[in-house]
């Protein structure tokens, strides 16, 4: 297990889950017997406005709050809410996005030269189309679980571990839906 705090920065924009994302992360982490704080801002969430939780987990945790430059994953549902929010990436840190574009309230279009500035700015990006595998997997609202099993590649857990806790977060009926998911984001994106 971990013996300095990890970081993880989840973004995007109201109603793609990334609440959901943020809890079973944590009650993964938990269930390991680790120490886990977690801080959510989610203003205008339900009208598609930027959603972003910050979860961190260790031995001790002192504070919720991920300074900037420190997030060892950033994980971001959205490809404007991933560049909004690279600064709070460690220069190490692995960047798991999201191919999905949604265009942000009041713009004609979607902004152009995202993959570039992405490219430029984040050498270690996973980039999937985490959409397309939520339908494979049987809903488009299985986005999160697929960004799960995309940057779980990158944490101390196993996969019972991570299969256990989205069975006991998600709604029972739901299950199947986001077992698979998360498989599919998992294999998406080697670690």
């Amino acid at each position: 297990m971990p013996e300095k705090t990890t970081n993880v920065f989840i973004c995007g924009v109201g109603g793609q889950g990334i609440l959901l994302a943020s809890e079973i992360l944590s009650e993964v982490a938990l269930s390991k017997g680790l120490d886990v704080k977690k801080s959510e801002v989610h203003g205008m969430a339900q009208r598609g406005g930027a959603v972003v939780s910050h979860v961190r987990f260790g031995e001790k945790v002192y504070s919720p709050v991920i300074a900037d430059g420190e997030a060892d994953i950033l994980a971001s549902f959205e490809k404007l809410e991933a560049l909004r929010w690279l600064h709070a990436l460690a220069p190490d840190g692995k960047l798991v996005v999201n191919a999905q574009e949604i265009t942000p309230s009041g713009m004609e279009t979607y902004p152009e030269g995202i993959d570039g500035e992405l490219d430029s700015r984040a050498p270690d990006r996973h980039s999937i189309d985490a959409l397309s595998m939520a339908m494979e997997a049987g809903h488009p609202r299985a986005v999160n679980t697929v960004m799960l099993g995309a940057f779980s590649n990158f944490l101390p857990f196993t996969h019972d571990e991570w299969s256990a806790a989205i069975e006991k977060r998600v709604p029972p009926k739901t299950v199947e839906i986001n077992l698979k998911a998360f498989e599919l984001g998992r294999a998406a994106v080697a670690g």
